[in-house]
């Protein structure tokens, strides 16, 4: 992710120490930077967030409320008249700094493992690409029993229908046919009861299933709203569930529900359901790990998705085409194990001739067989993910032919229901 790219901005005024005078100008938000530039156009602070120790909230001349920002052990940056407020931009700067200091200790055990960066880099995109795989296959298992249940209902209305065709055959024959008589109008409530099937909320709607849950902050409105609320954001295989810091549910959606998730930024998306005749309901979300779920709720939603143009590339890029999903697990195995060769041999690669700039990027034996392994379970995920989607491309229609035959049947139920009336 672009670590310039500009979160956040917010009009206020920052205390120029030398000058011993506040300053009007534009807070800016980044994923590592904190910056403030003046009306002017004049940088007069760039903090990393890295070296942030901490965020309060303060007042100077015993008035104005400010946002402290502290560096080290006596570097304090002053912010004040902050715009839509205080408590807003606190809550947005403290939410993406402690995701900071959490990215941070990765970065520094990353780098204390050598010097070979690249295959480290490599590890890490392997391992990204299969927690992505896995996160995309529990969507995919849970629809599959999803249609297990679909199934197990169809079975039993198909069933439910043989009894009311028996029910039905015993009323329509004469009363001196000897293979069947009338049934009294006492029993005819039980038998209508149970030929009725009875589905379960559980059938209907499915179990939760939760896949990832991340810090979050919302606002309820599509709108920039000024009280921007701590919170989380679970995403489930069945919706979106929104809960604030308590974890006291706010919001869930149903997956049926969603019927538009906008991506605003890298860390910023919104989430409508509409309505005809009263007003829509929609959240607005901020998140540090807004990518990883952006990830997931495309695979859920992908109809349903809105980017922006400037977004396509980074979340929807033009190589990617739905014809090479097909071989998929085996063509990262053979692109990986070719560039393996390359990066392990890279003598025979290129003739003998050795640039500094490559042996530079070459990487250990430990890296490489830890990414072949990382490349072996990606390559067995897409493999099984492939035989889970044609074995629910069958199952899919199965249903669809089970259930214009039990519509067809119900339909003709009703017809002579109506002529024994």
């Amino acid at each position: 992710m672009n670590k310039d790219l500009c979160i956040h901005s917010w009009p206020g005024s920052y205390y120029v120490e030398g000058e011993k005078r506040w300053v009007h100008g534009i807070l800016s938000l980044s994923p590592c930077r904190l910056a403030f530039t003046s009306d002017k156009g004049l940088a007069l602070t760039s903090l990393q967030l890295s070296d942030v120790t901490g965020i309060r909230k303060e007042t100077s001349s015993f008035i104005f409320s400010s946002l402290t920002v502290l560096l080290g052990g006596r570097e304090k940056h002053w912010f004040s008249s902050l715009q839509p407020s205080r408590a807003t931009v606190f809550n947005v700067v403290e939410h993406f700094w402690r995701s900071q200091l959490l990215s941070c200790g990765v970065q520094d055990t990353t780098a204390a493992r050598g010097t070979a960066t690249k295959g480290r880099e490599l590890i890490n995109l392997a391992s990204s690409s299969q927690q992505r795989l896995g996160d995309m296959a529990k969507v995919l298992h849970h629809q599959g029993e999803q249609f297990d249940r679909i199934m197990n209902g169809l079975d039993k209305i198909e069933s439910d229908m043989d009894v009311a065709n028996r029910l039905l055959t015993e009323l329509e024959s004469p009363s001196w046919w000897p293979f069947g008589k009338r049934l009294r109008r006492s029993t005819q409530p039980e038998a209508a009861s149970e030929a009725e099937p009875v589905l379960s909320p559980e059938w209907a709607f499915g179990k939760d299933g939760l896949i990832l849950k991340v810090p979050s902050l919302y606002s309820q409105g599509p709108g920039p709203d000024p009280n921007l609320k701590q919170g989380q954001l679970a995403v489930l295989c069945s919706g979106l569930e929104i809960s604030d810091s308590s974890g006291q549910p706010v919001h869930k959606y149903r997956r049926d529900e969603v019927d538009d998730v906008k991506v605003q930024s890298p860390y910023e998306i919104v989430v409508r359901q509409r309505f005809i005749g009263k007003p829509d309901i929609s959240f607005t979300l901020h998140s540090a790990r807004m990518p990883d779920v952006i990830s997931i709720v495309e695979i859920q939603y992908a109809r349903k998705m809105q980017f922006k143009e400037e977004l396509l590339e980074l979340f929807r890029p033009e190589d990617a085409s739905a014809s090479e999903n097909h071989d998929m697990g085996s063509s990262i195995w053979n692109a990986a194990t070719g560039f393996l060769g390359r990066v392990m041999h890279p003598a025979s690669a290129s003739g003998g001739q050795v640039s500094q700039q490559v042996c530079e990027q070459t990487v250990s034996e430990a890296e490489a067989e830890e990414l072949r392994q990382i490349l072996r379970r990606l390559k067995t995920m897409a493999l099984d993910t492939e035989c889970e989607l044609e074995r629910q491309n069958e199952v899919l229609d199965v249903i669809g032919t089970s259930t214009d035959q039990a519509t067809s049947r119900i339909d003709t139920s009703h017809r002579r229901i109506r002529r024994l009336l």
